[in-house]
């Protein structure tokens, strides 16, 4: 196995040890023969390459064949060892800042060591759990490697995840080419807003990295919220049992004044992006996914109700939910913008971080409208 990070491997995770972890436990793919993966494999290639030049001609952001961002079709310990990369890399401000503080403590390197370890089997849980409901992503952070590649500057790339896209496909009974398609119509336009605006993804960095930065949570903390979400995996909490703060998600737990301010503009362009991607699906979908309807409708049934008690748990611990409300949220904000001032109008979001939609604006398109296409004269 490629080793991951070399020495942040010893650090607070064993990032090594989570993608084994993951990978052992990660549940198994649908049953398809060789022949069948292969096309699916290349129908889904296929697809992502035609749905750039769907969105890019709806949105009207870039041009077609204007960047360098890979298409990679993977599994789900795919999947898993590109996230894996992509969370080191956001995440090792802040563990490096948790090294630090607890190997000033006693025992604290012996405790490092093993603790780096548990967390590792921990996050390796987590992961293999979330691999499983993945359609697709546009992955912003990771570094490029041999085995994922990534664009040459800045990184970058589109994973689609085969298994997952098969799975879902059959359990919503679904025509599988258009289904595939959709799922493409989505992604796309997430590669796409990336890529048409160059200062998104600095900007997106910056504010996560600055989230992290202003956290004080003591690192025991930290941990034990990854120990409760991993302990959530063997069976849950005992029926009845209440959560002692109130049912908080990760994110939430880890907050400081100055958080909460990040995490309000991150909420916010979160929104953005994921109802924007949904907004360009349902007006491409028409003219080029027949069952454009009965796909919409089954898969919000599915994202509104979630599957098992255990799978809600999990959703809110992780702030999931929050990412549910983020589509809903969002696509009511862009469709309202889009009929007030038309999609050129809208286009302004991508100025600059100041013309991005406030957390309050999202919930008000109106008022974002009068701030950014306010006239002199008003």
């Amino acid at each position: 196995m490629t080793s991951i990070g070399g020495a942040a491997s010893s650090g607070m995770i064993d990032w090594n040890l989570a993608v084994a972890t993951a990978t052992r436990f990660v549940r198994p793919g649908p049953e398809v023969s060789r022949d069948e993966a292969r096309a699916v494999v290349a129908e889904l290639r296929k697809h992502a390459k035609a749905s750039e030049e769907h969105v890019r001609g709806f949105t009207r952001l870039g041009e077609v064949g204007t960047h360098d961002t890979p298409v990679l079709v993977v599994d789900r310990p795919g999947w898993v060892r590109a996230n894996v990369a992509g969370f080191r890399e956001l995440l090792k401000p802040l563990l490096d800042k948790m090294q630090e503080r607890r190997g000033s403590s006693p025992g604290g390197a012996v405790l490092g060591a093993v603790g780096g370890k548990v967390t590792g089997v921990e996050v390796g849980m987590l992961l293999s759990f979330m691999s499983s409901r993945v359609l697709g992503q546009y992955e912003t952070f990771a570094p490029a490697s041999r085995d994922l590649p990534g664009a040459e500057e800045g990184g970058g790339r589109l994973l689609l995840v085969a298994p997952n896209i098969v799975h879902v496909e059959r359990e919503l009974e679904v025509d599988p080419h258009d289904f595939r398609l959709w799922v493409c119509l989505h992604e796309e336009t997430h590669r796409t807003q990336f890529t048409a605006v160059p200062w998104l993804r600095d900007h997106l960095q910056g504010e996560i990295q600055s989230f992290l930065g202003e956290t004080e949570m003591d690192p025991m903390t930290v941990l034990e919220r990854i120990r409760e979400a991993a302990q959530s995996l063997a069976g849950g909490r005992p029926e009845g049992e209440r959560d002692e703060d109130g049912g908080r998600s990760l994110v939430e737990l880890v907050q400081t004044p100055a958080q909460r301010e990040i995490l309000g503009r991150l909420t916010a362009v979160m929104s953005l992006l994921e109802g924007h991607a949904d907004f360009v699906m349902d007006g491409v979908g028409p003219s080029v996914v027949p069952s454009v309807a009965e796909i919409r409708e089954k898969f919000q049934q599915r994202r509104a109700k979630g599957a098992s008690r255990l799978d809600l748990a999990l959703r809110r611990l992780l702030g999931l939910d929050a990412k549910l409300r983020q589509y809903r949220d969002g696509e009511r904000f862009v469709r309202a913008v889009v009929e007030e001032v038309g999609m050129d109008g809208f286009n302004r979001v991508w100025t600059s971080p100041n013309t991005l939609p406030t957390k309050a604006e999202i919930a008000a398109p109106g008022d974002w409208i009068a701030r950014v296409h306010r006239t002199p004269e008003s």
